[in-house]
């Protein structure tokens, strides 16, 4: 029992279910293989604030890596999500049902934290496994909820908050029973992530999730800078000037805290864009490392002023024309014209003699 341990042998415990280091791009990465229990986090709460807590507070984004745990104590759960929990006011995230007492414990934030939470404006990536259980599987949930966290990684094992071993009779058979369990995150649900485990927001096998969540991160933290150069090329180019003002407001003021892919960033541009808009050709598209994007670019590969080849045959210069030009007289003297494409100027001064006849 962890009750009766030491001090100091409470740390080495501490520190075997626990790694922590600052990754490339500014990214926390905490690792927890156990969640520890108010007991626990109140005799170690200092030391964890100052050694690694306060190691991880400079960070740009955090990801909390559950692959590993398998469970922990429902009492630590507070600790976990208050320290990501943005605000200062309470938040009722869990009402745990105990069936032997029958009775029913609110969770909540805690008003007050050792040390600082983590900034409101940071990203949270929380990996989760095909053996994330119990009080893992819980505080992703909640997290996920509050729509504080992105969780990457394979849906979770779908077990339960406490699990009682009762014997069989007399004999030496015994029975693996849950015997509490979580009536919905934020006070209240029907359904939650017992039996059917908690769904990823992005699915990918649970050895590759760390290296999903890292480029996830790369994405967003290139967003606002995504903002700012489509704000400017809008305030540059777009004709339609008037509508100019709303589509910049309307960028500034968009939500993109479920945006985990370029896809995602495509669609959501080009909803809010055409809404403010009403312009089915103001569009935004992801362009690959191989394409080269349309623009001034694409066009300055033909030096200004360059004349297309016309052909020198007088019989080629004919057979263009009437490719290009559908000319017919319809019925009640109606003439009738048709091209599908604006020459070059130069081109219709070449071959103006066959057009004209």
């Amino acid at each position: 029992a962890l009750s009766n341990l030491t001090q100091e042998e409470l740390l080495a415990w501490l520190q075997r279910g626990l790694r922590y280091e600052v990754l490339e791009g500014n990214v926390g990465y905490l690792r927890v293989d156990d969640i520890p229990g108010k007991e626990v986090l109140s005799k170690l709460g200092q030391f964890l604030v100052a050694h690694v807590w306060g190691k991880l507070m400079g960070t740009s984004a955090l990801v909390l890596d559950l692959r590993h745990c398998t469970g922990g104590q429902v009492s630590g759960i507070p600790y976990v999500i208050s320290y990501l929990h943005p605000g200062n006011t309470v938040l009722h995230v869990d009402t745990i049902y105990d069936r032997p007492s029958n009775t029913t414990t609110e969770i909540w934030t805690l008003p007050q934290v050792l040390g600082e939470r983590y900034g409101a404006d940071k990203d949270v990536v929380v990996l989760t496994s095909g053996r994330t259980g119990g009080v893992a599987e819980d505080v992703a949930y909640i997290l996920k909820q509050m729509r504080r966290a992105i969780v990457v990684g394979e849906r979770t094992v779908g077990g339960a908050l406490d699990l009682q071993k009762l014997r069989i009779g007399q004999s030496n058979f015994f029975l693996t029973v849950p015997v509490s369990r979580s009536l919905g995150p934020l006070g209240g649900g029907s359904q939650t992530w017992e039996g059917s485990g908690v769904l990823p927001c992005v699915g990918t096998p649970a050895e590759q999730a760390l290296e999903k969540a890292l480029s996830i991160l790369t994405l967003r933290r290139a967003l606002p800078g995504v903002v700012h150069c489509l704000q400017e090329a809008l305030q540059d180019y777009y004709t339609l000037v008037d509508r100019v003002p709303a589509l910049r407001n309307h960028l500034a003021s968009m939500d993109f805290s479920t945006v985990v892919s370029e896809d995602d960033l495509v669609t959501k541009l080009n909803a809010g864009l055409q809404a403010v808009s009403e312009d089915p050709r103001l569009l935004v598209r992801a362009v690959g490392p191989r394409e080269t994007p349309p623009g001034p670019e694409a066009e300055a590969e033909e030096p200004p002023g360059a004349t297309p080849d016309v052909p020198e045959d007088e019989a080629v210069r004919l057979a263009l024309v009437d490719s290009v030009f559908q000319v017919s007289v319809l019925p009640g003297n109606v003439g009738y014209l048709r091209f599908d494409r604006f020459a070059d100027a130069s081109v219709l001064g070449a071959l103006a003699p066959y057009i004209l006849r």
